[in-house]
């Protein structure tokens, strides 16, 4: 039997196992840099799909799956909830392979720093959620941090902005359509691979683009479906074992180790505007892990 104990450092494995692929994941997808940024895409997205189906079968989990999808189908503020989910996961897939093979990963690792304080913004604009004086200051802090780059620089990060802002609203989506992230990967997929598909047809003579099925680059593309699958069912299964202030420590992994490999490995400028601008980000995000983290312990002592 499991304890208590035990199950919570499972999830918190899970948890960081998950955090970390994701913040790997640029050494994979510069393995396959000569490929453009849209047909890796469109390669994710099919692999994606089958492989995720496969995960269903194999879990025998084909009939829920296909109560869910005729449930989604029905409802039609659903259908158009998980299709608009469906593009804006994309955009951020295809900006974030874009922004690796570009040599913009320290600009990525920005973009998921962001995030958690653009899922706040967001919250405030359209659940009507409330922001407390020490959000406001977190959300301030990055917007400063943000401004600097751009003002020194002369032009906007978008590559980071885009990143936080498609993945923010990817999640506003999600928590509209409430969909478990088996379930909501496969359908996800399944409602972009028809566009996938086409435009691997329309490579090269309909040879499914500049691919020799049989070389390295043709074995990583298709392993595009499991990079991706894996931390999110690793994460699944390790959230929901953990409180979400663990959860709230742990996310910001990826984005360290991102900017670690962007700085490190491929020697991408991390200059003085770099440092003030991160800087305050990583203050804007202090304050806001705090004030979650006090936040979530008054909830469990309540429940408790």
């Amino acid at each position: 039997m499991v304890t208590m104990h035990e199950d919570q450092k499972h999830g918190i494995i899970y948890t960081a196992a998950a955090y970390i692929l994701w913040g790997v994941l640029p050494l994979y997808w510069k393995l396959i840099k000569d490929v453009s940024a849209y047909e890796i895409l469109a390669h994710r997205i099919v692999w994606s799909f089958l492989f995720m189906t496969m995960i269903v079968f194999l879990m025998r989990k084909w009939r829920p799956f296909l109560r869910e999808c005729k449930r989604i189908w029905k409802a039609k503020r659903d259908l158009a909830g998980i299709t608009l989910a469906s593009i804006t996961i994309s955009i951020n897939w295809v900006t974030f392979i874009w922004a690796v093979n570009s040599d913009h990963v320290v600009e990525a690792s920005l973009g998921y720093y962001i995030n958690p304080l653009v899922s706040i913004l967001l919250g405030m604009i359209f659940l009507k959620e409330t922001f407390s004086r020490a959000q406001w200051l977190a959300f301030a802090l990055a917007a400063a941090g943000v401004s600097f780059m751009t003002v020194n620089f002369g032009a906007v990060p978008w590559v980071a902005l885009l990143l936080a802002f498609s993945f923010g609203f990817y999640g506003l989506l999600k928590k509209v359509v409430q969909l478990g992230p088996m379930f909501g990967l496969t359908i996800e997929t399944l409602i972009v691979s028809p566009v996938a598909l086409l435009y691997l047809m329309t490579q090269q003579n309909g040879n499914w683009g500049q691919i020799d099925v049989w070389s390295s680059t043709a074995l990583l593309l298709f392993g595009a479906g499991i990079v991706t699958a894996v931390p999110l069912l690793l994460f699944a299964g390790g959230a929901k074992r953990i409180p979400l202030s663990m959860v709230g420590f742990l996310q910001y992994i990826a984005p360290t180790l991102m900017l670690l490999i962007g700085v490190i490995l491929y020697h991408e400028p991390f200059t003085v505007t770099h440092m003030i601008s991160f800087s305050l980000i990583w203050a804007g995000l202090t304050v806001y892990t705090v004030t979650r983290v006090k936040r979530m312990r008054s909830y469990e002592a309540k429940a408790s």
